[in-house]
């Protein structure tokens, strides 16, 4: 009579973890795959035209709210049009023929009225309602959400902008207040204390960040 070897009578109790882990082992997967962090960080997709924001605002000190102006004013931070670019590029020319022939797409979207179509990098859920107007004007600087653009080529998505990394900061603004017009400046640091400095900015500025659901679930 044929007998299975001993080693075989563990395959019962392996199997039956098996079928237990398993499922659990594939929530887990597909709850962080879909997740933000992700999903989102590293975001990095290709524009119409090459723009690096490391020569613009790095080398050239172009201030963040030249390009996007609604900032300090609206909800949404504004995509600049053509006629942004044309205020320096009707006049400064390319290095190379690659910087040229950009260039002159730039030129051909002013010249036939025709936008270029900027891919947007940070995008929250429709669910969700973000005023940039709220934060910038409170001292949030934008290196806080946006990293250091400054130092991008490419500009890419450095935070996953979750419910939690929101209600983080909302528990704790300090680390992230500056004065107002610092906003735009990339690599502020303060000039005493940090967390006097911090306390002194939302006291003077009445930050007390609300975290109800309606704060941004609208």
């Amino acid at each position: 009579m044929f007998q299975f070897p001993k080693w075989m009578n563990g395959l019962k109790s392996a199997l039956a973890v098996g079928l237990l882990a398993g499922p659990a082992y594939a929530v887990v997967v597909v709850l962080y795959g879909f997740s933000p962090q992700a999903t989102d960080v590293g975001y990095q997709p290709v524009q119409p035209i090459p723009y690096s924001h490391a020569l613009h605002v790095g080398k050239l000190g172009i201030d963040c709210r030249y390009c996007h102006t609604s900032v300090e004013d609206a909800a949404h931070a504004a995509v600049p049009p053509t006629q942004t670019c044309m205020n320096c590029h009707s006049q400064i020319q390319g290095r190379d023929d690659r910087q040229q022939a950009n260039i002159k797409r730039i030129i051909d979207s002013h010249t036939t009225g025709k936008p270029v179509h900027w891919v947007r990098v940070h995008d929250a859920a429709d669910f969700v309602y973000f005023n940039h107007a709220a934060h910038v004007n409170r001292g949030v600087g934008c290196v806080s959400c946006h990293g250091r653009v400054d130092q991008m080529e490419v500009v890419y998505q450095q935070e996953h902008l979750s419910m939690q990394w929101c209600l983080d900061c909302h528990r704790n603004p300090g680390p992230h207040l500056r004065p107002p017009e610092f906003v735009t400046k990339m690599d502020w640091v303060p000039d005493r204390d940090p967390a006097r400095l911090a306390t002194d900015l939302a006291e003077q500025y009445q930050i007390k960040p609300s975290t109800d659901c309606s704060t941004c679930h609208r």
